[in-house]
């Protein structure tokens, strides 16, 4: 045979033979690369955003006086331990005697959906401007969200200690 014959059927079955198995495998190669690529994109957004929550972790460590007092005004659920040890507290130090406190159940907010509100309940015994001392210097000052909805009493005409309903209304954020 002509050697250019044996030539040209060398350079086909070396086409046909890299057509059938390396072709395809260059294609896999390639898609793995593609595949890489995008990890690699998502990878280096991943990191952005780390990078950004870190930025803004130590932008917030600037501000914890002020998140510090967010929490207090708002704590995660009413914490009404602590709420009814503070109005105890404030009561006896405005001159009235607590004489039972009561809560409603804990419901969301009609305002803002993140917050819920707890309404609770206070029989007090004292005079009017023991009354008027505990709201104004206790309940209007507090650091927490604390919301007077109703005040009642009787008008008798005897001097001394008269009883007060007190419903008061404290907000938190949902837990």
């Amino acid at each position: 045979m002509n050697k250019s014959v044996i030539i040209i059927v060398f350079i086909s079955l070396a086409l046909i033979f890299g057509a059938i198995f390396v072709l395809p495998k260059y294609q896999e190669l390639d898609l793995l690369w593609q595949r890489i690529e995008r990890e690699e994109e998502s990878l280096a957004k991943r990191k952005e955003y780390l990078q950004d929550l870190r930025n803004t972790a130590e932008e917030l460590k600037n501000y914890q006086d002020q998140i510090a007092k967010i929490n207090s005004a708002l704590p995660a659920g009413p914490d009404l331990p602590a709420l009814f040890d503070f109005l105890q507290k404030a009561a006896s130090q405005s001159g009235l005697y607590l004489k039972s406190i009561s809560h409603s159940a804990t419901q969301s907010s009609s305002e803002i959906e993140e917050l819920e509100e707890t309404s609770v309940s206070l029989e007090l015994s004292g005079s009017y401007l023991s009354l008027k001392e505990f709201i104004s210097n206790y309940l209007e000052v507090t650091s927490r969200l604390i919301e007077t909805e109703s005040v009642s009493f009787s008008s008798d005409l005897e001097e001394g200690p008269r009883d007060f309903n007190l419903t008061i209304k404290v907000y938190s954020y949902a837990e």
